[in-house]
């Protein structure tokens, strides 16, 4: 099996070097570079990212498929080629085959940034938001396949919780049936993305980043299956006001609905609105809480690693 997946993965030397010193590696995504933001906004995130992960003792390992394998771990010159080119595909775990197969240039999802992170043995994974049940669940019984990775990957995701587009209740109660530990780190609540706070409570809360090393490495002599959330707040001073973002996103989605969007249309979209109508506002935000996240989950990572 590993001589199978070494034909297809690529892992650059510094990331590989880590991996075989036992040293702490955090996966990034590259869906939030080709599809995500405008270029260069794209790259200069990626690369401060990286620097901020590697300033807190990891090495980041930024994901994505190029020439028909999946690169663990992008040079300049990738993470140029991913930002520019207008024909990238957005890979989750349906596509991941196809992609390689065809040698096309594809950006990973929180799912298939989770499968690829995996198979190169790194256990920590930071983005953004992760996807989940999608507004209007009865009707069209969108589901992110995000979820699915977390009940069935052992990756620990660090987000600033589950975007704010999302039905966040429907959300907690699939992770809650799939038995993926949600762990609010430094808050009691689910943190809804462009927001610190919301209505919602957690059973888990961690205040210091050994906490959640610690619950990890039982989970795992434990034998457990599957990923664990971790839920990063926004910075405060970075936070939108609830009532604000959520009439905007509201107005985002009746007008998806008006214009028929629909599957994985629906995302990229309904950001895209969100972007507009508040005048680069939720841009920002969404920065803040990236690099927020990149600082604790580099953080995580060294803790698990000094504690293993």
């Amino acid at each position: 099996m590993k001589k199978m997946l070494n034909k297809y993965l690529e892992i650059k030397e510094d990331v590989l070097k880590a991996l075989m010193n036992n040293e702490s590696v955090v996966a990034l995504e590259s869906t939030i570079i080709s599809h995500g933001m405008p270029y260069p906004k794209n790259v200069e995130m990626a690369k401060k990212v990286e620097e901020i992960v590697r300033k807190n003792g990891s090495i980041p390992a930024t994901i994505a498929i190029m020439d028909g394998k999946i690169k663990i771990g992008l040079t300049d010159s990738d993470l140029e080629t991913l930002a520019k080119a207008k024909d990238v595909k957005k890979v989750s775990r349906r596509d991941l085959a196809s992609v390689i197969a065809k040698k096309r240039l594809g950006a990973t999802t929180v799912a298939s940034t989770m499968i690829c992170a995996s198979m190169a043995g790194i256990k920590f994974f930071v983005t953004g938001g992760i996807g989940g049940v999608h507004r209007g669940y009865e009707e069209s019984l969108d589901v992110s396949s995000d979820l699915e990775e977390l009940a069935n990957t052992n990756v620990a995701v660090i987000c600033a919780g589950a975007k704010a587009i999302l039905d966040l209740p429907r959300t907690m109660e699939y992770l809650e049936t799939k038995g993926v530990p949600v762990i609010g780190y430094k808050t009691g609540c689910l943190p809804a993305f462009y927001t610190a706070e919301s209505d919602i409570p957690l059973n888990l809360r961690a205040d210091s980043v050994e906490e959640i090393a610690e619950l990890m490495i039982a989970k795992e002599e434990l034998g457990l299956k599957g990923g664990i959330l971790i839920a990063n707040p926004i910075p405060k001073e970075d936070s939108l006001s609830a009532s604000y973002i959520n009439s905007i996103i509201d107005e985002a989605i009746e007008k998806s609905k008006k214009e028929n969007i629909i599957g994985k249309d629906v995302t990229p979209f309904l950001l895209a609105e969100i972007v507009a109508k508040t005048k680069g506002q939720s841009l920002e935000a969404n920065l803040a809480l990236v690099y927020n996240n990149a600082l604790v989950g580099a953080k995580i990572a060294k803790a698990y690693t000094e504690l293993k």
